[in-house]
């Protein structure tokens, strides 16, 4: 692997971190480990991280505005409090718990809550991206997907992203904000290599698609045009995705997993499981909160 411009910040080893998202009020970031199960709070500044376990595997999750967080869970989603206690369920989880679970999620700009799921056994497209409006009435919106990643909105919130990981794929979609509808599905880009696996996404301020590529090794930079601008080496083969963080979103942050990796792997990357940082040029994108 080339030199990377990434440094360890929390060399935590988690066994599937995921699901970078920063505060800009508390100046943390808060991230998952799906397999611990737990929802974490990551503090730069002392180098502080504080588990709060998860009661069942915990894929995704939001601030709300209201405080606390809503947080997908394999038997559901629910309200959480501030400091991680679950509150009450307001959706069971529209899969079968035993072959699926939530994945990759986060809100669109308006403040909407899109969990994605997976088909652990990956024998089939049966897992699918849903919409949780602020009335907590759940919908699911993409069907026909095998693992749900890479969720991300334009700065003008018009342009939706999304990957299927086995597909290679990142996909762009028009987005009605109003009605929280994507359409008029197309490629972004399209990997071939057969360590070139999309998983998270994010969006920055110029409107370039972020993607930690899992097994890779790597995080890409990507044009709104699908032109591949920058592509960054991550001292862990398996980076889960990406999120801006720090005062000016000029951080750029990177979960990593170390699950099911072998010994000479982790061998040379004995930080894998960690989280990673890096400084970029192009500010990210607050990230919304959940509305209801």
């Amino acid at each position: 692997m080339t030199a990377s411009p990434f440094t360890c910040v929390l060399d935590i080893r988690a066994s599937l971190g995921e699901g970078p998202l920063w505060s800009l009020v508390e100046q943390v970031l808060y991230w998952v480990d799906i397999n611990a199960p737990s929802l974490n709070r990551f503090d730069p500044i002392s180098g502080r991280n504080t588990a709060m376990p998860m009661p069942a595997s915990i894929g995704c999750f939001a601030l709300r505005r209201s405080g606390g967080f809503v947080v997908a869970l394999r038997n559901g989603v629910w309200l959480a409090d501030a400091h991680g206690n679950l509150q009450r369920k307001i959706a069971d989880a529209p899969f079968d718990t035993s072959t699926h679970r939530f994945n990759d999620g986060r809100c669109d700009p308006q403040g909407r809550f899109w969990p994605g799921s997976m088909n652990e056994k990956r024998d089939g497209a049966t897992a699918a991206l849903l919409r949780l409006e602020s009335d907590f009435s759940l919908t699911p919106v993409l069907r026909e997907i095998t693992i749900s990643n890479g969720l991300a909105w334009s700065p003008d919130g018009r342009t939706m992203y999304h990957a299927d990981t086995p597909l290679q794929t990142v996909h762009a979609y028009d987005f009605d904000p109003a009605s929280g509808t994507p359409s008029r599905k197309r490629v972004l880009a399209h990997f071939s290599g057969e360590s070139e696996r999309p998983d998270g996404g994010a969006v920055d301020s110029e409107g370039s698609y972020w993607s930690a590529f899992y097994r890779g090794g790597r995080v890409v930079r990507i044009s709104p045009e699908g032109t591949l601008l920058a592509d960054h080496a991550v001292p862990a083969m398996c980076p889960t995705m990406c999120a801006f963080g720090g005062r000016d979103l000029r951080t750029l942050y990177v979960t990593t997993a170390r699950q099911q990796r072998p010994v000479d792997e982790l061998a040379r990357f004995p930080q894998s499981g960690g989280i990673f940082a890096m400084q970029v040029d192009v500010p990210g994108l607050p990230e919304p909160y959940f509305a209801g």
